[in-house]
């Protein structure tokens, strides 16, 4: 069994993380104290703390798109990469790079999907049709 990944980093408002991470992409929250707050993040454990965000660029060339670096984020499979993209869609979230195929026919095929949260960290959510296809080559 695959076991989940932690990640802390900092957003600058944990009520603005607490209505975009809980009530727009629909992560559970779990503990909290005054400067921090932990999240189910799709089966893996992110920890908001109060701070300044890390500096990112889109300073990395996949495809034909200059994405932000560095950045972070999820697999999901197509049918989930597709009701997430469209609860983003329909709250009115901006896309860094909007729902996008990537790799069509070729090993690795993807959907992919760039969004920052309200502090600006950068989040790439990809969709695979197959979980064999992560890590074709």
């Amino acid at each position: 069994m695959l076991m989940p990944f932690h990640f802390a980093y900092h957003v600058t408002d944990l009520d603005q993380a607490r209505a975009f991470y809980g009530g727009v992409l629909g992560c559970t929250e779990g503990r909290s104290t005054d400067t921090w707050v932990d999240f189910d993040f799709f089966g893996h454990q992110i920890s908001l703390h109060l701070g300044t965000p890390f500096a990112n660029a889109p300073t990395g060339k996949v495809g034909d798109h200059m994405v932000p670096m560095p950045h972070f984020g999820l697999v999901l499979d197509v049918e989930r990469f597709r009701a997430l993209a469209d609860r983003l869609g329909a709250a009115g979230v901006e896309f860094v790079i909007p729902p996008t195929l990537r790799f069509a026919g070729q090993p690795g095929e993807q959907w992919t999907m760039f969004f920052r949260d309200p502090s600006g960290n950068p989040i790439e959510v990809k969709g695979y049709a197959s979980a064999d296809q992560v890590f074709a080559s």
